[in-house]
Formats: structure tokens, sequence, C-alpha cells
């Protein structure tokens, strides 16, 4: 079911899809909640899954407050609408960091959540750096040509080959972004804070997914953390680099449907 919720006069767009304990997925940047479509498909007899285009993503309108604790916001306002506080939020990449500014400032809404490709380490001086570099790209050459130079470097060296058409289509997405959306995706990358003393006070459990060719999120920064958490449900995904849902597809859904059995 589709559904969109008006938060300060902009419409966020959300799916609701099965039946069963509830759970949020959240997308990353340069995507929007159809990145899942594997795990819903696959879960939805099990979950009822909510999945959210991120403000400024797929269907959903920019909002006035584009940081990681303004989105985390909205996730908020979406799992309230849904009567389903306290659950399980997973995030992918930039949805990560959305989910741990989640968890930082409402740790009672979590029953437990997970950092799927992401990470609860600050951007390094190198890593502004670039990100600055592709915000002058973006605003000079717009956002579809950004993310066609962006999104192959994202899967593993066998994925590109395995997963070009994939790979095409998504670039072929990335033409319907708003520049300003992904600019102010990155400016809030830029600006969000160490977290990982969210991952040392959690008493809920943490889930890390790591792939090995990850070059956004390098696995020897998930492996630095993933121990931080009381309790820590860890994967490596042998085969993958930033996008295990679709790289490993099969691996993920069983690693995800465990996980949210157990917790």
């Amino acid at each position: 079911m589709n559904k969109t919720i008006s938060i300060k006069g902009k419409e966020i767009f959300y799916r609701v899809i099965g039946n069963g304990k509830p759970a949020l997925l959240v997308h990353g940047f340069g995507e929007d909640g159809e990145i899942w479509h594997n795990q819903v498909k696959f879960l939805q007899d099990k979950f009822k899954l909510i999945v959210p285009d991120l403000p400024g993503s797929g269907r959903s309108e920019l909002t006035d407050e584009m940081s990681m604790e303004g989105m985390a916001e909205v996730i908020l306002a979406i799992m309230q609408e849904e009567k389903c506080v306290p659950c399980p939020v997973i995030g992918h990449s930039m949805g990560g960091y959305i989910t741990l500014a989640l968890a930082e400032k409402y740790p009672e809404v979590l029953t437990t959540f997970g950092l799927f490709h992401s990470s609860a380490f600050a951007d390094s001086d190198e890593k502004k750096a670039t990100r600055q570099k592709g915000i002058s790209f973006i605003q000079q050459h717009g956002a579809g040509e950004f993310l066609k130079t962006v999104i192959p470097n994202l899967f593993a060296p066998e994925s590109k080959d395995k997963l070009s058409d994939t790979i095409k289509d998504l670039m072929e997405q990335g033409n319907n972004f708003n520049p300003h959306s992904l600019v102010s995706y990155y400016q809030a990358m830029m600006q969000r804070p160490d977290r990982t003393n969210v991952l040392r006070k959690a008493v809920v459990p943490v889930l890390f997914i790591m792939g090995k060719y990850d070059n956004a999120v390098p696995m020897e920064d998930s492996l630095k953390q993933c121990h931080l958490p009381e309790k820590s449900y860890i994967h490596i995904l042998a085969q993958s680099g930033h996008m295990g849902m679709l790289e490993e597809p099969g691996k993920c859904n069983r690693i995800l449907e465990e996980f949210l059995l157990e917790t």
C-alpha cells in the first residue's frame, strides 16, 4: 500500500507491505525505497515492512530540515503514523547515518537497528574534500551525470559485469533526482558528528552488514566499530561492494529474516 504523510507542508511518500512484526527499511544516497525490492518480496509474508522515500528522493519532497537529525524526525513521524513504536530500523549507507541520529535522540523507539553498509564514524577531512568536489560537479553538470560517475563504483568488480543491466537502470533513474537533493545529502553527511558513542550505549542488538569490496564504507572501518554495542550481529558479504541487497540478495534476505525474527 502506498501512503503519504505531510510534514510541515511537505509530502513524504512511503510504502507499507506485508503483515506481521513491523520493520522499517531506510534507503541511502542516490536511491529511493525501491532499492529494497528483493528484500520486500522475500520478507513480506512474515513482516509488515515500512519503506519510505527519504525527503528529496523518489516521490518525497525536500523538507526544510535536511540534516541527518531532520530526516530522523521524518522517520519517527512515519513510525508514529503507522503506530509501530518501537520497532526495528535498518539503514543502508546514508540511511544508517539517519538511523544512528534517530537512535541517539530517541533510543526508546528502536527495538533494534541495523547498519547496512554504513558507519558511525564522521567523515574524515579527505572524505569531506571528496564530497565537496562532488557538490561542485553536481552544481555544474547535474544529478544524473554525477550519479553515472558514482554508481558503478559502488559494486564489487564481479558485480559490474553480472549486474550490468541493474547498474544501467540505477544510472538512468539518477536522472530523476533533483540536484538540490544530492547537494543537501552531501552537506548533511559532511556535517554529521561521530556517533560511535551511540553504538557503545546501545542496549538493543545491532546488526552490521559489510561488503568485502565496499569502497564507500570500507570493511576495515566497519570492523573497527562492530564490537562497540553490547550485542552485535556481524555479517561480511564476500562478493559485495556497497550494494549487497542487489549483489547478494539471497544472503541479505536470510540475514535480515534471521535478525528480525531473533530480535
